[in-house]
């Protein structure tokens, strides 16, 4: 399912929806490591939900400065995360990566849309851009690597 992230009119809508996307995003990761069973594919996975979580923490950060609502849970879309990743197990660790790799498609187009908002000050695209540069290289590599298996 394509996402809509980047497209809001306010920073602080732009904010909140990239809180929710991050943290379906990090709940695809847990269930992700649970199901795999390569633990080097896990292990890289990990430092993958790291690199979420300190987008989650930037994103917080930016929703106290913007007056921005800011999350604590993820929407009804964690379920597609996670359902897909979980429904992948049943196939193995490279339909896992493949699933996965659907749900940085999304991260990617977000983070793209976000660095252009109109809005965006200086650091925020910044940050923007930085997200988006560690959102394809995660996609990359589960790509590549979903491949090789």
């Amino acid at each position: 399912m394509a996402t809509t992230v980047g497209t809001e009119n306010t920073i602080q809508d732009l904010v909140k929806n990239l809180i929710l996307l991050e943290r379906d995003a990090i709940a695809a990761y847990e269930t992700t490591i649970e199901k795999l069973s390569d633990s080097t594919i896990a292990s890289q996975i990990e430092s993958f939900r790291q690199d979420h979580l300190q987008h989650l923490d930037v994103l917080n950060e930016m929703a106290a400065e913007t007056g921005a609502e800011a999350p604590l849970e993820g929407d009804m879309k964690q379920m597609l995360t996670t359902g897909k990743v979980t429904l992948a197990g049943m196939m193995g660790d490279s339909a896992i990566l493949k699933a996965m790799k659907t749900n940085e498609d999304d991260t990617v187009t977000a983070y793209d849309r976000a660095a252009a908002h109109r809005d965006a000050i200086p650091k925020s695209k910044a940050f923007f851009e930085k997200a988006l540069a560690d959102e394809r290289r995660h996609r990359e590599w589960m790509e590549r690597t979903a491949e090789a298996l």
